[in-house]
């Protein structure tokens, strides 16, 4: 083997052993938040990276409709995928993808919460491939004799979908509001108010510049601070007053966030043999990387 041809193995071993030790340690990790996680109750869940186990609702801003099926669901994502071939080579190409961002409904024995999709590695359980000779396709999978006798293989379609009344087991960033839940600061929501009102600056003066000489002393300024601190309690009592509203989403730290119509023991399943063929690509890589230096070094 000449020089380039090692360097580039070499190259090549290395990335295997650092991409194995990479995905044997994102799904070892995956796996231990899932068992590590209690959960918990819509209700009386904490602030903060909770999971939960519930059924999918219908939600107030309607179903949606699968973009390749035209099926209504609550959330969907596609891919078209276009058949190539150069020589020897052949391999599907991505020519279009994409997935839907509404709100999902999540309901327990307790209560309901929202959940914002995006940024969530999510698992359906409704998923169905296809082929086709148009781009893009005319209405739903082509199901039984249909499917079997079809030699149109140009294009591939993946539709996955959730719909109303599917399990879920969602894990994720919990946050509440209303109905009493939110304590307040005072600070932040004095600054809040009065940054508010500086937006129009004109309607300040008018309110607090009793000299009228466009500008707040002082005194003036203390009025303000008062105002709006008086202010912020009126608005947090009015919120506080309102039903609770429960929301999921993605975490500000490097934690899961999964939604998935599988419960806890299968993913966490998953993530272990997942994790373990991480493990051996990082050995094989390891070995190779070692092989090819011994060879160099004689």
């Amino acid at each position: 083997m000449d020089i380039q041809g090692q360097v580039f193995a070499l190259a090549c071993s290395v990335a295997v052993s650092a991409g194995g030790a990479w995905w044997f340690s994102r799904r070892f990790s995956q796996a231990r938040h899932l068992l590590d996680t209690p959960t918990s109750k819509i209700r009386s869940a904490a602030q903060g990276y909770v999971e939960f186990y519930g059924v999918l609702h219908d939600s107030a801003e309607g179903a949606l409709l699968g973009p390749l099926t035209n099926a209504s669901c609550l959330w969907w994502r596609y891919k078209i995928e276009e058949y190539t071939s150069s020589g020897n080579k052949r391999s599907w190409r991505t020519l279009e993808s994409g997935s839907s961002e509404a709100l999902l409904q999540l309901n327990d024995s307790t209560g309901s919460c929202l959940i914002d999709p995006r940024g969530a590695e999510v698992r359906p359980l409704t998923r169905e491939v296809w082929k086709g000779s148009l781009r893009h396709p005319l209405g739903a999978a082509k199901t039984g004799w249909r499917a079997l006798f079809s030699n149109d293989e140009r294009y591939r379609y993946t539709e996955e979908r959730l719909h109303a009344g599917q399990p879920l087991y969602a894990i994720g960033d919990f946050r509440s509001s209303g109905g009493g839940r939110q304590g307040l600061d005072i600070a932040s929501a004095q600054g809040a108010v009065i940054r508010e009102w500086k937006g129009d600056f004109g309607g300040l003066l008018q309110r607090f510049d009793s000299e009228g000489n466009g500008q707040l002393d002082e005194r003036e300024w203390q009025r303000v601070q008062l105002a709006a601190s008086l202010e912020a309690e009126d608005r947090h009592r009015r919120q506080s007053t309102q039903p609770a509203q429960h929301h999921l989403g993605k975490p500000r730290e490097a934690q899961p966030f999964i939604l998935s119509c599988a419960g806890e023991d299968e993913l966490v399943r998953q993530f272990y043999w997942q994790a373990a063929g991480g493990a051996l690509l990082c050995l094989a890589g390891a070995l190779a990387t070692a092989w090819l230096l011994g060879i160099n070094s004689f």
